[in-house]
C-alpha cells in the first residue's frame, strides 16, 4: 500500500521540527550565547531549559519518528500519537495563563494544540492505521 499524502505531511512536520531543534542545538554548542534557549520553547514545552543537549535529543527523537512515518512503521505512528498528546498536555498551562490576559502566546499555543490534535486525529483513523499494517513500499 502506498503512503498517503497526509502521512507524508505529518512526517514532514516531525522532520522539519527535528531539523530545527537539532540545528539550534548544534549552534548552541558551537557558539554559546548566539541564540536563546527560548528558540525551542514552542516545540520543547519547557525542556529547552535543559540546554543544547536536550535540543539534540528531542531533535533526534523527532527525526526518528519522521523517518519511521515515511517508512510506514507502525511503532512510529503510535509514538507520534503519544508525542503529540504529550505536547498538548504540556501546552495547556501556557495557553491557560495566556488566556487570562490576552497575549500572543495564546495564539501560538492554541495553534500548536490544534496542529497536534489534528495529527492525533489523522493518525488514529482506521484507514490510515491500515497503511501501517501492510508491508512498507519499496523505495
Amino acid at each position: 500500500m502506498e503512503r498517503s499524502t497526509g502521512v507524508t505531511i505529518v512526517s514532514g512536520l516531525f522532520l522539519v521540527a527535528a531539523a530545527y531543534l537539532f540545528g539550534a542545538g548544534l549552534v548552541m554548542l558551537a557558539s554559546p550565547g548566539l541564540n536563546s534557549m527560548a528558540a525551542g520553547a514552542q516545540l520543547m514545552d519547557g525542556l529547552e531549559l535543559a540546554g543544547p543537549y536536550m535540543f539534540l535529543l528531542i531533535g533526534g527523537f523527532g527525526g526518528l519518528i519522521g523517518w519511521g512515518l515515511l517508512g510506514l512503521h507502525n511503532w512510529s505512528r503510535r509514538v507520534a500519537i503519544v508525542a503529540a498528546t504529550v505536547g498538548i498536555v504540556f501546552l495547556i498551562p501556557s495557553v491557560s495563563a495566556a488566556a487570562v490576559d490576552f497575549r500572543w502566546s495564546l495564539v501560538w499555543g492554541g495553534l500548536g494544540i490544534m496542529i497536534r490534535a489534528a495529527v492525533i486525529w489523522y493518525l488514529s483513523q482506521s484507514w490510515v492505521a491500515e497503511q501501517f499494517s501492510k508491508p512498507a513500499p519499496s523505495a
